[in-house]
């Protein structure tokens, strides 16, 4: 590990000494400068290497240039670069005065060596934690690019255009699509290409959270609420103040939650549940959903209010059908991506492979094919996988005709087709209604009621 080294600033030599001896005896590397002339040389000296100094403490009482213009020139310069200053007890504005102008921390003298280590090993890893927390939002960042979304397609094309336009803006964003179309991972793209990227992205999935407890997961509650509730409780939307809200499955909010949702839209407040204070919160709001809002709304299952509030700027992501000239590339990023999570070679489809993943329906789009690819690649031996190794939903391959459109089974009326998708769907999310009703693009009533049509009995 490289060793870290410290810029000294101080005039007076016996504190010089006594300082470059306790720094280096716990392990630092030492530069000494005895005016801020002097130091400004230094740093002038090692520009070359942006990672020189780790750390630079100075007195502010300094021949010449005082310490606080010296300061006030190292932060315009390397603002990143941590400062501690050094000065006399009984001048603590000037110490304050300091803070404002960027320094890192300061001390008092006369200081005890030990506090003064102390201080210096805390400024240093506060500012290797904001570092790494630099790196790991640029990190993502760089993976939530529009670049790195696949498809070149035309239609995907129209997306990215839209998406690149409307980051930048505080405009609430309404995604569209069937599931698996890649809306969450749209929705963190527009987050970071947005002023809010270094704030926070909270994702709430509203299909996922009961309706009892929604209102208090949303909004927080203050202790005494309900049964249990023994300490007040930050809600998603005052943890991501600052940031960017993500409603997922918008669509499944109840109606007595979409009045709360539609104050949050409209003025940015609300109150915790059983609170009576007023919190203001700064966020902007990006929702997703696979159901047709439109006739949820003639249904009477949406507020009109609050989709005119959502629908400002709408983009639809297009099923993987209706973009099947980005298969190859999406192969090819699934087949690299599964070869580096499990260190193996890197593997390639067959034609007549990549010919049967082109004709299928896809009718789980992007997500699915991911996983036909995983599981592909878990199953064959071979380094170039077959058409054999491709193992799809028999059932969707069925309902397929030679063009990849869908048509009915024979002796199958589209009554019964209809019937049996339902069914299907029911097996699939074991019976989960809400989930059924998402995954055959249908809103939860209009579910229920193709339901007691089949004759299927539903609990109250």
């Amino acid at each position: 590990m490289k060793t870290k080294r410290i810029l000294i600033v101080e005039d007076e030599a016996k504190m010089q000494r006594v300082l470059e001896i306790h720094l280096q005896g716990a392990g630092y590397e030492v530069v000494k400068a005895t005016s801020a002339e002097q130091g400004l040389e230094e740093l002038d000296d090692h520009h070359r290497d942006p990672g020189a100094f780790a750390l630079i403490l100075t007195d502010l009482r300094l021949p010449g240039m005082d310490g606080l213009e010296f300061l006030k020139k190292v932060t315009k310069e390397t603002p990143a670069l941590p400062i501690i200053v050094m000065t006399a007890f009984g001048s603590v504005e000037t110490a304050v005065e300091a803070m404002k102008a960027g320094a890192s921390d300061y001390v008092l003298k006369p200081f005890a060596l030990d506090d003064l280590m102390l201080t210096i090993e805390k400024v240093l890893e506060l500012h290797t934690l904001r570092n790494e927390n630099k790196r790991l939002k640029a990190e993502l960042g760089r993976r939530y690019d529009f670049e790195e979304i696949i498809g070149r397609s035309s239609r995907m094309a129209e997306v990215f255009d839209a998406a690149s336009k409307v980051a930048p803006t505080r405009s609430t964003v309404l995604l569209g699509g069937e599931s698996g179309t890649g809306k969450g991972l749209l929705a963190r793209a527009i987050h970071y290409h947005s002023p809010r990227a270094d704030g926070p992205f909270v994702k709430i999935n509203c299909s996922a959270l009961p309706e009892n407890l929604m209102e208090s997961e949303l909004f927080g509650y203050e202790k005494g609420a309900f049964t249990g509730a023994s300490q007040s409780h930050a809600g998603k939307f005052e943890q991501a103040d600052g940031g960017t809200v993500f409603l997922d499955e918008i669509g499944d909010v109840p109606l007595a939650i979409q009045v709360k949702l539609l104050r949050v839209l409209q003025e940015r407040e609300f109150e915790r549940l059983g609170g009576k204070k007023t919190i203001h919160v700064e966020v902007r709001i990006i929702a997703a959903t696979n159901q047709d809002l439109r006739a949820a709304l003639e249904q009477g299952t949406f507020r009109e209010d609050l989709y005119y509030r959502l629908n400002v700027v709408p983009i639809n992501l297009p099923s993987l059908r209706e973009r099947k000239e980005d298969i190859p590339q999406l192969v090819d990023h699934f087949l690299k991506k599964f070869a580096a999570d499990t260190g193996g070679a890197a593997r390639s489809l067959a034609p007549k492979a990549l010919e049967k993943i082109t004709a299928y329906h896809w009718p789980g789009n992007v997500r699915e094919l991911e996983n036909i690819i995983e599981r592909s690649m878990v199953l064959s031996s071979n380094d170039v996988i077959q058409g054999d190794d491709i193992q799809l939903d028999a059932r969707a391959v069925s309902t397929l005709g030679t063009d990849g459109i869908p048509f009915l089974p024979d002796g199958m009326s589209m009554e019964e087709y209809e019937q049996e998708l339902i069914r299907e769907a029911l097996r699939r999310t074991n019976d989960n209604k809400s989930q059924a009703a998402r995954l055959l693009g249908l809103t939860r009533n209009a579910l229920r009621y193709r339901l007691s049509q089949m004759g299927v009995e539903q609990p109250e």
